[in-house]
């Protein structure tokens, strides 16, 4: 019997399967598609910039532990598996189009300071200097720019095609197209997971299955706030690199790959589970490409795709263990951060799994906060990732 069986074989999910097969653990892990194809596969790979300290929320702790193991991470899967996962320590721009928008930035980048992350104050000077290719249409001059010397970027199939094959040398089982049917339960157990494949048995579960986790939770009778949230992408292909920089502009992005290939996304729709793009989402964001860095004009469009985001009611994901469930495990919600939050994600809550007191205090990802949250007053959700 396994130690753990794990449903869901994106970003988070690998990576804890990865984690737990390096602490001696006997994993399984099953998808009801091609592993890392859902999220993880869709997004564009930004790693914000982020420091952690005991004094701080949470969820910034978390953040501020992913930047710090995803370079250990990227040097480690090139090592077992030979793969290089894109990590680049690029840096990034971000601009503001609207006083507002400059308020909000200019607050952002006080608190980037006070927890120790290096941001630089741009002109429209110094950004036409350090990034040429980019202008601000519409844009008043005197409106600030920031620059991130730490901001990185991974290549998300890059990553998870490393992940896997390092999951599969260390012996985890990966199983693909596989239907879940229904679970098996003995009193406060998880006995089993009745799928397509026969009934997996394993001394402990653990759900990350991105916006579909929320339908296998339901079936065990515990509401989550998942929900799923559609992010529209363009990938274009230049003859060489326009930008040297991730450029934000509030929620869009562009993001620079050194082959020529650049990523603009995305947007933000409550679709259900439509994973189709629309042709006026993709008109918007090629126009915002191009207007912001003009060489692209003469980029080809080279893929346009959508993806699920995993939304949660309070921007903040469900970790930890599942009510009324001794050996019943979450870990699912992440939003726009599953692919950053993905190292950190499987440490704590491979501490978690193996009886260790995580190093973050998960309390704030409680599966249960949303009856409380239901008859609280709302409050700011932390900054996404």
């Amino acid at each position: 019997m396994d130690d753990v069986l794990i449903v869901g074989a994106g970003a988070v999910g690998l990576a804890l399967a990865w984690e737990l097969v390096r602490h001696g653990r006997k994993v399984t892990v099953i998808d009801r598609q091609e592993a890392g194809r859902e999220a993880s596969w869709a997004g564009a790979g930004i790693l914000p910039a982020a420091r952690r300290h005991a004094w701080q929320h949470p969820y910034e702790q978390l953040r501020g532990l992913a930047y710090e193991l995803h370079p250990q991470w990227a040097d480690e899967l090139r090592r077992a598996t030979g793969v290089d996962t894109g990590y680049r320590r690029c840096g990034g721009v971000h601009l503001a189009a609207t006083p507002g928008e400059a308020a909000t930035l200019a607050g952002w980048a006080r608190l980037m300071e006070e927890e120790g992350v290096a941001i630089e104050r741009l002109t429209a000077e110094e950004l036409a200097q350090r990034e040429p290719g980019v202008v601000r249409p519409g844009y008043h001059p005197k409106l600030a720019g920031y620059f991130l010397p730490e901001e990185a970027q991974l290549r998300n199939p890059w990553y998870l095609r490393a992940l896997a094959i390092a999951c599969r040398q260390a012996g985890v089982q990966i199983h693909e197209h596989v239907t879940v049917r229904q679970w098996q339960t003995r009193g406060e157990q998880l006995a089993g997971l009745e799928t397509s494949i026969g009934t997996l048995c394993a001394q402990r579960y653990c759900l990350t299955a991105g916006a579909w986790t929320g339908q296998l939770l339901a079936r065990l009778g515990i509401a989550t706030g998942i929900l799923p949230i559609r992010g529209q992408m363009v990938l274009f292909r230049a003859a060489v690199p326009p930008i040297r920089h991730i450029l934000n502009v509030g929620s869009r992005y562009l993001v620079p790959r050194e082959d020529g290939h650049v990523l603009a996304g995305s947007t933000e729709e409550e679709a259900g589970f439509d994973k189709s793009t629309s042709p006026e989402a993709i008109a918007a964001l090629i126009d915002f490409a191009r207007q912001h860095v003009p060489a692209l004009s003469e980029a080809t469009v080279q893929q346009t795709w959508a993806g699920l985001r995993p939304g949660s009611l309070d921007g903040l994901p469900y970790l930890g263990p599942l009510p009324g469930l001794v050996n019943g495990f979450v870990a699912a919600g992440h939003f726009r951060s599953g692919l950053f939050l993905s190292p950190a994600t499987a440490r704590v809550m491979g501490q978690l799994l193996r009886d260790e007191p995580p190093e973050v205090d998960l309390s704030a990802f409680d599966v249960q906060r949303h009856r409380r949250l239901a008859s609280a007053a709302p409050s700011p959700a932390p900054p996404a990732g």
